[in-house]
């Protein structure tokens, strides 16, 4: 009997194989983890600047913690591509690399490297698995108190860990949980919404277009 291997996970299988790759690069040449750090502030005419605020997720200081951020999220990120979709899961990755690498820009003054704020955002995302229309999971409580909690008290400790990132990658994950909660409960009542409209029902696409919008 045959047993084909089938990459059933596009998006987070990539971003593995591409966070192993520029670890194997960085030790290669340590110059390059410049490439993949995000600044703690903003240098207009420096495009390394504005690379970093995305692909600092693809770096990390060492295979310890490649493998203690990845070990999560191949656990959990094949599960939620497929219930969510292999697009709208890397617009939530981008997102939440963005908005956590402009915050820590704004109010840190540390570098950030590393997939920690994916991992959270993932996690809390993750707990909305039986999120009905007015009614919010236990687990979701529950993950939020113990998660919240571990990491203030983390806080409190200096060491070289940004529990910043790590507490907004999972307020994203909640909020994208909401959101697209209260989408689907409201698409499943208009009978998975309006086709050949030409309009976009993804919830994340939405928010995007919204913001577009509000910039304009």
């Amino acid at each position: 009997m045959r047993v084909r291997i089938r990459y059933n996970s596009p998006v987070i299988l990539t971003f593995t194989f591409a966070s192993v790759a520029v670890l194997l690069l960085c030790q290669l040449n340590d110059d390059f983890i410049r490439y993949f750090s995000a600044y703690p502030s903003f240098d207009p005419p420096n495009i390394l600047y504005f690379m970093g605020f995305v692909t600092h997720i693809l770096g990390h200081a060492n295979w310890q913690h490649l493998s203690g951020n990845f070990l999560i999220i191949l656990l959990i990120g094949p599960l939620l591509e497929e219930r969510h979709g292999s697009i709208s899961l890397l617009q939530m990755i981008v997102v939440t690399a963005l908005v956590t690498s402009v915050c820590n820009a704004l109010f840190f003054s540390r570098g950030l490297i590393g997939a920690s704020g994916i991992v959270f955002m993932l996690i809390l995302l993750g707990s909305f698995s039986n999120f009905r229309r007015k009614e919010v999971p236990l687990t979701f409580i529950l993950v939020a108190v113990f998660f919240l909690g571990k990491e203030i008290i983390a806080a409190l400790d200096e060491d070289n860990v940004s529990q910043f990132a790590h507490i907004i990658g999972g307020l994203i994950g909640a909020g994208f949980g909401f959101l697209w909660a209260g989408w689907g409960s409201s698409n499943r009542k208009t009978g998975g919404g309006t086709k050949g409209s030409g309009r976009s029902e993804d919830p994340i696409d939405q928010l995007l277009a919204e913001s577009q919008s509000e910039m304009d």
